[in-house]
């Protein structure tokens, strides 16, 4: 699903990365992973959003928006105060539709 969703393997330390996790949520096609959402947090008010991943064969059917809801309300339950996303131009229109506003950030490339 990684590969056919980001065009590379997966990388990661999945465990790492769960053991910081808020909630994270997959979506399945009978026992096929075919959409993924990681929200991380800082231990208080501020959860982040990432790694939003559908398959493709499965884009564009909502799945996206299911996941983003659904660790969005369970963000909420289990205390965040606020949800954060970065996101590239073209995803404007979905991540609006979910709820989320546009807010001015910074960011640093650090393998500089």
């Amino acid at each position: 699903m990684w590969r056919a969703a980001w065009g590379a393997d997966w990388q990661g330390d999945l465990g790492a990365i769960l053991a910081r996790s808020l909630v994270h949520a997959g979506a399945f096609d009978e026992d096929r992973l075919v959409g993924y959402v990681n929200v991380a947090w800082d231990g208080g008010q501020h959860a982040f959003l990432l790694d939003t991943s559908v398959h493709p064969d499965f884009q564009r059917k909502g799945v996206a928006t299911a996941l983003v809801r659904l660790v969005t309300d369970a963000a909420r339950t289990r205390g965040a105060t606020w949800l954060h996303v970065d996101y590239e131009r073209h995803l404007d229109g979905f991540y609006k539709s979910c709820g989320f506003r546009p807010t001015a950030a910074g960011l640093i490339n650090l393998t500089r």
